[in-house]
């Protein structure tokens, strides 16, 4: 096979995985919640009040409540605390408390975590 075949060969192959890798992000949001994803993981505005979960990542993603500045979230069946501005990981997912208001509180969650849930601190 020549070079030029293979280097055009890699090239399709490198932007269907590109491809599956942010369809494998696609979020399904449900009431009360949005996401957006890219590569690197995906945002999740979940409206404070609301029950909506997510799907991201091939997990299931829920706020479960907020006390004070700390979001109690449960990330593939794992409950984890996040302090704002904080993160913590469950289950291989790094979960990050970006902004917590009176209405919303917007979640990070990527690839790349330990294993169980370890807590955010507080």
């Amino acid at each position: 096979m020549s070079a030029s075949i293979r280097r055009s060969l890699r090239a399709t192959l490198a932007a269907a995985l590109i491809a599956l890798a942010v369809a494998g992000c696609g979020g399904s949001s449900s009431e009360g919640s949005n996401t957006q994803c890219a590569l690197d993981g995906c945002t999740i505005t979940f409206a404070r009040g609301a029950t909506g979960e997510v799907s991201v990542l091939g997990v299931t993603a829920r706020l479960v409540s907020v006390d004070g500045g700390v979001a109690t979230i449960d990330i593939a069946g794992n409950t984890v605390q996040v302090p704002v501005g904080g993160e913590t990981t469950a289950e291989g997912f790094t979960v990050g408390l970006q902004s917590l208001t009176e209405d919303q509180a917007v979640v990070r969650v990527t690839l790349g975590g330990g294993g169980r849930g370890e807590g955010g601190g507080g």
